[in-house]
């Protein structure tokens, strides 16, 4: 069980670190030549994006996590107290998980129907990004062995990365101009106030809504850490 695990956090860190690497150069490639085109901006931007920070921490929970059951050992023989994670490595596996969550249904809700310019998209990364790597995310925290229940005082430390990543999206998006249209640079047309229907009231809105869902998800991975308890001796306070 901890072997496939194992492969399978493997796999799925390339598969995803692949993704990340060729949409940046794709989009660079393509879009490298068009008047204004400044490449240290567009990096800055790329990685301005929610779905690649998730995806990029990704990366390092899953290698990290493929590293930790590697130590322990593969065998099904250990002592429950060797086979439980450290607690701040499942606080953070707790909240990429909630993070890749939250990105494949905001994708998937609102994001999917709008059309980018033709040819600069992968199709196969996004959907990696958007899709297999949020489905396995919530795979590998249902089934796999090491998770330590979690008390629901955790949940601040799932939503300080999104509320520190919306303090900078909204400071820098005035100051980002894009040489190539001249305007503002969101990395989510729901984020700009200048294409939004009502201004900052509907980016307000969003930024609410996205919160809750954040949150919710967030609560329900915690749950799902107490619900299951792999190792009750290493539990973070587990209090009914």
């Amino acid at each position: 069980m901890r072997l496939l695990f194992v492969i399978l956090r493997i796999i799925i860190a390339l598969a995803i670190a692949i993704a990340i690497v060729a949409q940046l150069a794709h989009s660079v490639d393509f879009l490298q030549g068009q008047a204004g085109f400044d490449q240290a901006f567009f990096v800055t931007n790329f990685f301005s994006f929610f779905t690649v920070d998730s995806n990029a921490a990704s990366v390092v929970v899953l290698l990290v996590g493929a590293g930790l059951a590697l130590r322990r050992g593969v065998g099904e023989g250990s002592s429950s107290s060797d086979d439980s994670d450290p607690l701040l490595f499942t606080t953070v596996r707790a909240s990429v998980v909630t993070y890749m969550i939250t990105t494949g249904i905001v994708y998937n809700l609102l994001l999917r129907p709008l059309s980018l310019p033709q040819g600069q998209t992968l199709e196969w990364s996004n959907e990696i990004l958007h899709v297999v790597g949020p489905i396995y995310l919530l795979l590998d925290w249902l089934f796999a062995p090491g998770r330590v229940p979690l008390n629901y005082r955790r949940l601040w430390a799932i939503v300080s990365f999104p509320i520190l990543w919306v303090i900078y999206t909204l400071i820098r998006g005035p100051l980002a101009i894009d040489g190539t249209t001249g305007k503002p640079w969101y990395p989510y047309p729901f984020l700009n106030p200048s294409t939004s229907a009502n201004g900052y009231l509907s980016v307000s809105f969003y930024v609410v809504l996205i919160a809750l869902v954040i949150c919710a998800i967030g609560v329900g991975v915690i749950w799902v850490s107490r619900r299951w308890q792999v190792a009750p001796q290493r539990a973070d306070a587990v209090l009914s």
